[in-house]
């Protein structure tokens, strides 16, 4: 799949807030500063469509963006280490929570993971909270390009114990870099797929 116009819709601070849900919807989501503006701008080969900073917690809405007038990318608030408030931190997590839980279009969530850190209990209870909602994810894990192949090769077997452990099923997984744009056409194609069947 290719993208030709990705165009910002708005900024929701509440699931009501959010566009009709009309169209399929992709959220993304990780830890703060695990690249997921840089992910989202490689996507939609946008250099600025999401707002990047070196600063975590950038993301502090529900940013809808629609895509070829077909389906919708959400970019949502990361989670972790971000300096802000505890209430600040508290009022992520509900609407988080509620968007997750009540938007009826979420065609997959996109959980992105750090690919150059083993595992971290904040991802994987996220996880297991998303396993116990039924909420459809697949991870993708970034910056694959700051370490050497067999280093990420090993951090990822870890990855895949600590899921195995855990899950019957193994959840897709997909590689990226937003420098060499590894697992971007990975990305849309399976984008693709579900927009194609999506039926609400």
């Amino acid at each position: 799949m290719k993208i030709k116009v990705s165009e910002f819709v708005k900024s929701s601070s509440g699931i009501e807030q959010c566009p009709p849900p009309e169209k399929a919807e992709f959220a993304f989501i990780g830890r703060s500063n695990v690249g997921k503006s840089s992910l989202i701008n490689m996507i939609t080969s946008r250099k600025s469509l999401a707002k990047t900073s070196s600063r975590p917690g950038k993301t502090q809405l529900i940013n809808h963006f629609e895509i070829d007038k077909k389906w919708l990318l959400v970019d949502l608030p990361g989670y972790g280490w971000s300096k802000v408030s505890k209430q600040k931190k508290a009022d992520w997590g509900i609407m988080i929570e509620e968007y997750l839980l009540k938007r009826e279009n979420l065609a997959c969530l996109f959980v992105l993971i750090d690919s150059r850190l083993a595992p971290q209990p904040i991802d994987y209870e996220f996880i297991a909270w998303l396993g116990e909602q039924e909420i459809p994810f697949v991870l993708v894990f970034t910056k694959t390009d700051k370490q050497s192949k067999t280093k990420f090769q090993s951090i990822k077997a870890k990855h895949v114990r600590e899921i195995k452990n855990n899950w019957e099923e193994m959840p897709m997984m997909f590689e990226s870099s937003s420098v060499d744009q590894t697992g971007r056409e990975q990305i849309l194609n399976f984008i693709g797929e579900i927009v194609s069947d999506f039926k609400m």
